[in-house]
């Protein structure tokens, strides 16, 4: 054979990389196949478009980027004409200042040639000779300059006038250019300042003031007016001379649309505070090229749609493949992982299923199961006449919609409770083939049902068995969600009832049902601001039921979600009863503790009546011998009569405080003032302290308030105090130089409170420390004749009206030298004038 030559051998032996790729290709699913083979086209279409698009942009680029610089190198070359001009017209101010620093012009010659300069160029409106104290000593102006330009000789100008660039001038002796001045742009002048000099003085400038718009018609070249739009702006870029134009919205939709091409760059000598500014626009747009452009685009994309419905067509009809598999593995899922029992039956009544959750419940595998027929393996054996007529009926269709329950028998042959729903299993032709039976153990939810039944039986027989009114209503109905055997004996089924309860109890009414605002008014509150309240407990007196109850009430969410109230109503009428007895008992206690104050004093009282009485019986025994004698007159008998007189309101006066003190009477708190109530019991106690020879100095602050309190109650506190001081005095020995009581009365703070603070201090022995913790209880007490019930009932006197007692030895170093009781009265008192303080006192007296 012929040898092939070496080119014919290299063209029939296969290439190592086409037959990678073929075996790579080979190795891909078909639906992977399918996949490549419509997205390769795709990618090529974009590929191709993304081609276009980059070279046309690239294209548009370069030539915005050449339109760029043409309009840059044209601002520039305005610019440089403007500055030409701007240089020139300051050189001839230099000139002209050179001629008024040397004196070789005279104002009028200074006017003329200023006249000269300015027939000669237009855009400079006026040039002023400015002193060094800024007085105008000549000046001209254009014709057509702005009135307030033409200055007359001998003004000055003021600083605001030059915006600082007079002062510049001065200061850097070079010519100065201001901002653009004026506040109509439109109307805005420029002014260069050329400083004047005199042997080396500041002398003042020559100022020449341009037109901006001026400068702009007779300083900018013709070309480029005609080619841009051209405009003389501020730093504030507000347009003084010229136009600028704003880019054609229509511009923006197409492919390439751009920014306008622009370019701005400062007026030199003037600087930052004039700018000059041009815009250059296309005039006409390439029709041809955005024509291919959009025909191409318009292919590409035909192209890309028709490749992308072929791709999504085939993408449906694999991912239908792949939803039907998922589909049938998930529904094996749940049907093994679900926890109902499935059993199906085909006509005849054999079973055909049973998923793993039946199973587990019966305890019989798949393969035991499928094909029986009845009677089943999970039957119980007791209950098989039952079960085959459920059967029966279940073939029949004659099964109960809601499900029925059957006992069902493990293989162990334990037994549990079961629900079975029962449906008709139907084909795709609409036939049916059989039965679905799903079956639940409900064992457990059995049970709980009966506890929760037993437990709601345990709760009722409670409530029905207390001895309060228990109710629970809607708000605004009067349906009765709730109501036990007492609050049915008292007011029956209806809601009247629970109403009455609520607005006796001086809460928030519960509102009527008609009554549709307040209806409104209840829903609208949160829930949670009514149930996190609390109870509210209030006594009240029912006259229908002859009975005083305590109600309490509160609102509740209820079972279904309703906002309700409760209202808890318990009779209290033995204990009314009992508290009014127990408050008529403190009273007599009250009463009897005076009686026992005053017999106790009874012979300092009768030492002290006689004194007056003795006067009296003196001064009538005096008058009636002097008038048997004849030895009086009218003014001596009148003055005798006058002094017995007055003896005798003084006894008068004792018998009626005594009378006062020890009368029974009903507590009644009213605005007492507290130095009137001192005094009263001064005038009492001070009788028995003489007795004993002891000095009462008493001390009460000016200007205190009123209190809200029982007076007689005060008083009795007092008297008993300031007694049982000095009788502990008197037990101590004291000499009589040493035998005093203070009592003190006035303001203090306890826990921010004002409070009125009242003391008794004595130069007594004390109180022992043993005793001071049973210095309060009944019927304790040190006395021989003591009965021990007068601490108890002061201290029950003053808590009676929220105040507090205390007691507290007095101590010279470590020895006992008198002690200190004191209470407090709050000054803003909880009591009302018609209400009748608490009196449950229980009565005890001093343990000194």
């Amino acid at each position: 054979m012929t040898p092939l030559p070496p080119a014919s051998i290299s063209a029939a032996t296969p290439r190592p990389s086409s037959a990678w790729w073929k075996r790579w290709w080979r190795r891909l699913p078909p639906s992977r196949q399918d996949r490549f083979a419509t997205l390769g086209p795709l990618l090529a279409v974009l590929l191709f478009l993304s081609a276009i698009v980059v070279a046309i942009s690239y294209l548009r680029y370069e030539e915005l980027e050449r339109e760029q610089e043409a309009v840059t190198r044209d601002v520039e070359y305005a610019q440089q004409r403007l500055r030409l001009r701007l240089l020139e017209r300051q050189e001839q101010l230099m000139r002209l200042a050179r001629d008024v620093d040397n004196k070789e012009i005279s104002t009028d010659e200074f006017v003329f040639q200023v006249e000269s300069l300015i027939s000669q160029f237009p855009e400079l409106l006026a040039v002023t000779w400015v002193d060094a104290r800024r007085n105008v000593l000549a000046t001209y102006a254009s014709p057509s300059a702005p009135t307030h330009l033409m200055r007359p000789v001998g003004s000055t100008l003021d600083p605001n006038e030059t915006d600082g660039s007079f002062d510049l001038a001065r200061d850097l002796r070079q010519p100065i250019y201001s901002r653009p001045l004026g506040d109509e742009p439109r109307q805005s002048t420029l002014m260069v300042h050329v400083p004047l000099s005199e042997q080396g003085r500041f002398a003042g400038t020559i100022m020449g003031e341009y037109s901006i718009d001026g400068l702009m018609r007779f300083g900018m070249p013709p070309e480029i007016i005609s080619r841009y739009a051209v405009a003389l702006v501020d730093d504030r870029n507000r347009v003084l001379a010229g136009t600028l134009q704003t880019p054609n919205p229509v511009f923006r939709l197409l492919p390439w649309s751009e920014q306008p091409l622009e370019h701005e760059v400062p007026v030199s000598p003037v600087g930052n505070g004039l700018l000059l500014k041009a815009q250059g626009y296309r005039t006409s747009q390439d029709i041809v090229g955005n024509g291919f452009f959009w025909v191409i685009g318009a292919l590409s994309a035909l192209t890309v749609w028709m490749l992308i419905g072929t791709w999504r067509h085939t993408r449906r009809r694999v991912q239908a493949q792949q939803a039907l598999v998922a589909e049938t593995n998930f529904r094996r899922a749940m049907e093994n992982s679900m926890l109902t029992g499935m059993r199906a039956l085909d006509m005849q009544g054999r079973i055909t299923y049973v998923n793993p959750a039946f199973c587990s419940m019966t305890g019989w595998t798949e393969t035991e199961l499928v094909g029986r027929t009845a009677p089943f393996p999970y039957w119980p054996d007791d209950d098989h006449d039952q079960l085959a007529a459920r059967l029966e009926d279940e073939l029949s269709g004659q099964s109960t919609p809601g499900g029925f329950e059957v006992r069902v028998q493990r293989r162990d042959s334990s037994i549990f409770d079961a629900r079975m729903y029962v449906s008709p299993l139907i084909d795709p032709n609409g036939h049916q083939t059989g039965w679905m039976t799903s079956m639940t153990d409900i064992t457990e939810p059995k049970r709980i049902r009966e506890e929760l039944s037993a437990s709601y039986e345990r709760f009722t027989t409670v409530l029905e068995s207390l001895d309060s009114a228990v109710s629970v209503a809607p708000l605004g109905s009067d349906e009765m969600l709730f109501a036990n055997k007492m609050y049915r004996l008292w007011f029956g089924t209806r809601g009247l009832g629970h109403r009455r309860l609520v607005d006796l109890a001086g809460r928030q009414p519960s509102p009527s049902p008609d009554d549709g605002d307040a209806v409104d008014a209840f829903a609208g509150m949160p829930t949670e601001t009514l149930t996190d309240a609390g109870s509210e407990n209030s006594e009240v007196f029912v006259e229908e039921l002859d009975r005083w109850l305590e109600v309490r009430t509160r609102y509740l969410t209820w079972v279904d979600g309703r906002l309700a109230q409760m209202v808890i109503a318990s009779d209290i009428t033995t204990r009314r009863n009992a508290e009014a007895q127990a408050a008529l008992q403190a009273e007599r206690a009250q009463s009897a503790s005076r009686l026992i104050t005053m017999g106790e004093m009874a012979s300092s009282v009768a030492h002290e009546l006689n004194q007056p009485l003795t006067a009296i019986s003196n001064y009538c025994n005096g008058m009636i011998s002097r008038l048997q004698e004849d030895r009086i007159n009218q003014t001596d008998l009148l003055a005798a009569l006058d002094k017995t007189a007055r003896q005798a309101q003084r006894a008068g006066q004792i018998i009626h405080r005594i009378r006062a003190f020890v009368k029974r009477s009903e507590p009644n708190p009213s605005q007492s003032d507290v130095a009137q109530m001192v005094s009263n019991a001064i005038e009492l106690a001070d009788i028995e302290l003489r007795r004993q020879q002891v000095r009462l100095a008493p001390y009460v602050a000016a200007r205190l308030p009123s209190l809200m309190v029982d007076p007689i109650l005060i008083e009795q506190v007092l008297i008993n105090l300031l007694k049982n001081a000095g009788e502990a005095i008197a037990q101590a020995g004291r000499p009589p130089g040493e035998r005093y009581v203070e009592l003190r009365v006035g303001p203090k703070r306890v826990n921010e409170e004002e409070v009125i603070e009242f003391s008794v201090r004595d130069s007594g022995i004390g109180v022992p420390a043993e005793m001071i913790e049973r210095i309060y209880e009944a019927f304790y007490t040190t006395k021989s004749e003591g009965m021990g019930i007068g601490l108890k009932l002061c201290r029950s006197i003053v808590e009676s009206h929220h105040g507090r007692m205390q007691v507290e030895n007095i101590y010279n170093g470590s020895e006992v030298v008198g002690c200190c009781f004191s209470f407090w009265i709050p000054v803003v008192s909880r009591l009302r004038s018609e209400a009748t303080p608490p009196t449950s006192l229980s009565d005890t007296e001093s343990t000194r």
